[in-house]
């Protein structure tokens, strides 16, 4: 039986979006609803808590220091130590309510984020590409809730989520970041709950979280169950590989949408959990802005 651990009960209401800091061996993630930065250091099990001043989806470290983040107004850069924060701009100023959701850096040191409306009813999200020079790029679209994305090792493919329709799809990646290809990589059935985050690991499986389904499943790179790590908690959110060789595999949950009884059954929603994964991921890329 897969051993998983409760390394931080944080009762976060939304917790997504975590990263791997290699340099200070830590994980960071997101609360995206009561908004905050966390830390853990598991080598000295230390935990800390930034407050953000608005809805924040996802962060990636940036190759000069300081992250970049995916607010609801919008991208910006975001120094934790001294709490600046400097927009870089809306995408969607004209969809007062979407907001930025899940996101990552491919190896090029792009921003890949999604889109969503957080109704949670229409449409209304895209996939856009943040570049180092600032300027974002529209994808692809629409959705009513984005997830992901995630890239394979050698960067050539990339892997994104509409998690309302419980799709996960594939596209080729060029070297420029266009896309092409698009084709649907995994359809979850309605009772393994919602495709979530997820990040691949160094053999070009794919982890994902189930919002609704207790799990996480490693799929192989041709879109079949390899593996199901269940945990004690429903609303599963994202995944990321960390550790000192990168074999750990730390978990995001979050407590929204449970009743008062779902929650007093699930204590440990809204924490983050580890499990020895058997094998390597990969480093979280920076942003190169």
């Amino acid at each position: 039986m897969t051993n998983i651990r409760c390394v931080w009960k944080a009762g976060a209401l939304l917790g997504e979006g975590p990263i791997w800091d290699e340099e200070e061996e830590a994980a960071y993630w997101v609360d995206i609803k009561a908004p905050a930065v966390h830390r853990y250091t598991p080598a000295r099990g230390l935990t800390d808590t930034w407050a953000m001043p608005e809805p924040i989806g996802c962060i990636a470290r940036r190759s000069g220091g300081g992250f970049v983040a995916g607010f609801k107004s919008g991208f910006a850069f975001l120094d934790l130590a001294s709490g600046h924060i400097e927009k870089i701009g809306d995408p969607e100023s004209e969809q007062p309510n979407n907001r930025l959701n899940d996101g990552k850096c491919d190896l090029k040191g792009r921003f890949w984020v999604g889109t969503m409306d957080d109704e949670e009813s229409r449409p209304t999200g895209w996939l856009y590409r943040l570049d180092p020079d600032r300027t974002w790029h529209h994808m692809d679209g629409s959705y009513v809730v984005t997830n992901g994305p995630a890239f394979s090792p050698d960067g050539r493919t990339i892997y994104h989520t509409d998690s309302f329709r419980r799709i996960i799809y594939a596209f080729d990646l060029a070297l420029d970041g266009t896309l092409a290809n698009k084709r649907v990589f995994v359809r979850l059935p309605h009772a393994d709950g919602y495709p979530d985050g997820m990040t691949t690991d160094s053999q070009g499986f794919l982890w994902v979280a189930h919002w609704g389904g207790w799990r996480v499943t490693r799929f192989t790179p041709k879109g079949s169950v390899d593996r199901i790590i269940e945990l004690p908690v429903s609303q599963v959110t994202s995944c990321v590989f960390g550790g000192r060789d990168l074999d750990v595999l730390y978990i995001t949950s979050a407590w929204i949408g449970l009743d008062k009884k779902a929650h007093l059954e699930q204590p440990l929603a809204g924490g983050l959990f580890e499990v020895s994964a058997g094998v390597r991921g990969l480093p979280t890329p920076r942003f190169a802005g």
